[in-house]
């Protein structure tokens, strides 16, 4: 067992292939033979069979996690493991202003699940003429960040080539998330910590936080984004 989740049952390919991604288990999709979805009485198990180096990759990395809501750093035994060292983030990509807020505006818009339930997080892939690619929900806003960059990774895009919109708080893990996925830009409709503020400047990405659609506060690496003197930035 690689690891015991509670997640919403929906997309749970996509949410296999990101976690996996996101614990450098796997580098790519095709390190995954097989994965099966299988119902049971107590829920629902996620089973791959990997290629061998992944396999032991995985042996060395096992977590005995019990998380509650896809926690980020349940089952890390040190605090050097919880602030592990990440890929920097040198894509060259750039949006402008407008692009973030339309970004932020049309997560909310397409949260069909959050609309029915108000209990979900929400995370995305935006590209530029491409509005959002990809929309995932769940209960735990890790788990919706896995799933993101799980579909993104099984339709054979890159989020170096976008911007990756959640709809929750930025913690050190979430930008941890991102890094690993290769994603350059970061956008949440919430704050974040300092610790996760650090960790984006470290890893190269830019983070744009408390989002709103019409305005948002920029904490690391603004010069991908074109400045609109007009715009309500701070």
């Amino acid at each position: 067992t690689q690891a015991v989740m509670m997640a919403t049952p929906a997309d749970l390919e996509d949410f296999a292939v990101g976690f996996s991604l996101s614990e450098q288990v796997i580098k790519t999709p095709a390190d995954i033979h097989s994965l099966d979805v299988i119902e049971t009485k107590l829920g629902i198990e996620l089973r791959m069979d990997l290629a061998t180096p992944n396999a032991e990759r995985l042996a060395q990395r096992r977590r005995a996690m019990a998380g509650p809501v896809g926690c980020g750093l349940c089952g890390i035994e040190s605090l050097k493991e919880a602030m592990r060292p990440v890929p920097r983030v040198d894509a060259d990509f750039r949006v402008s202003q407008r692009d973030i807020m339309g970004a932020v505006t049309a997560i909310e818009r397409a949260q069909a699940l959050n609309r029915e339930t108000r209990a979900v997080h929400a995370a995305a892939f935006w590209r530029a003429g491409h509005e959002l690619v990809f929309v995932r929900e769940d209960v735990g806003r890790h788990n919706a960040l896995d799933k993101t960059s799980g579909a993104i990774a099984r339709a054979g895009m890159s989020a170096r080539d976008g911007v990756v919109v959640i709809s929750s708080r930025v913690s050190i893990e979430m930008v941890q998330k991102a890094a690993i996925m290769g994603a350059p830009i970061l956008i949440a409709v919430s704050a974040p910590t300092a610790l996760a503020v650090r960790a984006a400047e470290e890893s190269g990405i830019t983070l744009a936080a408390v989002a709103r659609d019409d305005g948002f506060e920029v904490f690391s690496h603004p010069d991908r984004i074109e400045f609109d003197a007009r715009q309500n930035v701070a």
